[in-house]
């Protein structure tokens, strides 16, 4: 099987697909192609990136020092069912902590290091490794827990707050399946409750099936089966009045989060002031 790994820079990408292609020295038969998208500096460079991808879906790896350009890829990839992975910024944060100064901040060279964009780096890191359910002992860590069902843009919102500083995890609601039981252990006033209309639900969950080439009649997209996954979680929500409930049919990632941030203002600036102390 042939796979394609493209790799999105804000510069040449030519150290990039370098690191890559080591990696990649340490598997077997493994046909891959990588692909460089070069001077990737705006919005609307990214979505033309993105044409490219999606005409031939792969792995996106990609070098982007401004956050909101690392924050849209991660959004499209996950809309389109796509795996990423961040080259940059973890190397960016230790090699600012072992040389004790501050990066350039420049397209194509480091950009600088503060105490904000430590915060973010952090805040990234703990979102990835708690993303989907994963590491829940660690759940009274987060700033907040986004909780759903599948497909109700629980890890493209995760990492919009992450870049912007907050540590969250999320985790999935399954229907027949309890959540664990950390979640009922920690403030319930930081988790956020995430529905979304069936029908919305159905079309992206069908999109998604479509994208990994598999049937679109599948019960994860039968709109019964997304119907009563919803009830489910409705009545969880009920049980507890303490979570914020936030609807996200049509809204974009950006309006879902201004609305968690906004309602969620007075806990995470208790927050901020407990890790100051």
């Amino acid at each position: 099987m042939n796979h394609i790994i493209y790799v999105i820079s804000d510069s040449t990408g030519e150290t990039a697909e370098r690191v890559i292609r080591a990696a990649l020295s340490q598997f077997y038969d493994n046909e891959v192609r990588v692909q460089r998208l070069r001077q990737v500096r705006n919005q609307d460079d990214i979505h033309q990136a993105f044409s490219v991808v999606v005409h031939e879906p792969g792995m996106v790896a990609y070098t982007l020092v401004d956050p909101q350009l690392a924050e849209s890829v991660e959004r499209l990839a996950e809309e389109h069912g796509l795996f990423t992975v961040d080259l940059l910024s973890g190397l960016i944060y230790s090699l600012s902590r072992f040389l004790g100064s501050a990066s350039k901040e420049k397209a194509g060279l480091l950009h600088r290091i503060d105490t904000d964009y430590h915060k973010r780096v952090e805040a990234v890191n703990f979102t990835v490794k708690h993303d989907d359910g994963q590491e829940t002992r660690y759940l009274h860590k987060a700033d907040l827990v986004l909780v759903g069902v599948s497909r109700s843009s629980k890890t493209p919102l995760s990492m919009y707050l992450a870049h912007k500083g907050y540590k969250v995890a999320n985790v999935p609601l399954v229907q027949g399946i309890e959540p664990p039981e950390e979640l009922f252990q920690i403030d319930q006033s930081r988790i956020v409750a995430l529905i979304i209309d069936p029908k919305r639900l159905v079309e992206i969950r069908t999109s998604r099936l479509i994208t990994m080439q598999q049937s679109p009649k599948a019960s994860y997209a039968d709109y019964e089966q997304v119907e009563e996954e919803l009830n489910s979680c409705k009545k969880l929500y009920r049980r507890h009045p303490e979570w914020m409930v936030i609807n996200v049919t049509n809204k974009s990632v950006e309006e879902a989060a201004s609305d968690i941030l906004r309602r969620m203002d007075t806990v995470l600036r208790d927050s901020d002031k407990t890790g100051n102390q």
